[in-house]
């Protein structure tokens, strides 16, 4: 792997680590706002009992888990970056009686899988991190057999996620945040409108096929909102950490200021939109 792409990975991997505490604690209102997408997912890869399942950026434990629950004969590998994610991926598994997962430390553009290994693919909000997009597209078919299905769901555009620009649009409008050059990792990477059809086709899959899947951040307060972003979200983190305390304060305000003045009624349910993208490896 190039030394630029390892340089990423193991900058992400660090990142995952230090960040998994926040992720056990806001579990249940992520997984929550993430789950229409991860349905999404399940409904479109259809699995079958005996199926061999890869869950790949798994995180704390979804879409694969559930994948894993209604298999009867199959098994699900859930797969990440970071060793302290899929230890709480293991915990929410063994908090619901779930026994017919492994989870593997890898990097998706080195799978450590022999080729045709997998029935389905599945990969919730991974894309856009991946330091070689195409590359870890080609991974995946390389692991699928033939015949088999992926799904995957990515970030729609800025303007139909307020819960993210939020807080992002205030920090760059306080602060002369460095952008990421061209197509480097990041939350709207994937957004274009065909760049993920486009990944799926030179891949080599086909049946391919997108819809847009909306999900609701049901945060409840400004309060909470505010907190589990500054929990969770690295780029949040690493902003704020380079801002001094009247900074802080000022931009802490202002985000208070537009997420109220946008729910005015105090209950604070944020929209957010993506994409899921489906895909089916070609028949030997």
């Amino acid at each position: 792997m190039e030394q630029q792409l390892e340089q990423i990975r193991e900058q992400q991997k660090a990142s995952w680590n230090k960040f998994s505490p926040g992720w056990k604690k806001w579990d249940d209102l992520t997984m929550d706002f993430l789950k229409p997408m991860g349905d999404e997912i399940i409904r479109l890869l259809n699995v079958n009992n005996n199926d061999i399942v890869l869950d790949i950026a798994t995180g704390t434990g979804e879409p694969g888990l559930t994948i894993a629950s209604k298999l009867n004969g199959g098994k699900v590998i859930l797969t990440d970056l970071a060793e302290d994610m899929l230890e709480i991926a293991r915990e929410n598994a063994s908090l619901r009686g779930i026994k017919n997962i492994e989870t593997v430390v890898c990097d998706v553009c080195e799978l450590p899988f022999p080729d045709n290994t997998f029935d389905a693919i599945s990969c919730r909000f991974g894309f856009m991190f991946f330091p070689d997009m195409e590359l870890a597209a080609k991974e995946m078919v390389r692991v699928l057999k033939p015949g088999g299905k992926i799904a995957t769901s990515v970030w729609d555009v800025p303007e139909k996620n307020f819960w993210i620009t939020a807080m992002m649009g205030t920090i760059h409008k306080n602060m002369e945040i460095t952008p990421p050059p061209p197509g480097a990792p990041g939350m709207f990477r994937c957004s274009k409108e065909g760049l993920m059809k486009e990944l799926f086709m030179q891949a080599g899959l086909k049946n391919i096929s997108q819809s847009e899947v909306h999900g609701k951040l049901n945060s409840k307060t400004a309060d909470n909102y505010w907190s589990m972003i500054t929990e969770i979200a690295a780029p949040v983190v690493a902003a704020l950490s380079a801002a001094d305390d009247a900074m802080k304060a000022k931009i802490k305000q202002e985000v208070y200021d537009i997420v109220n003045q946008k729910y005015p009624d105090g209950n604070v349910v944020i929209d957010a939109s993506s994409i899921v993208i489906y895909g089916e490896k070609t028949q030997a």
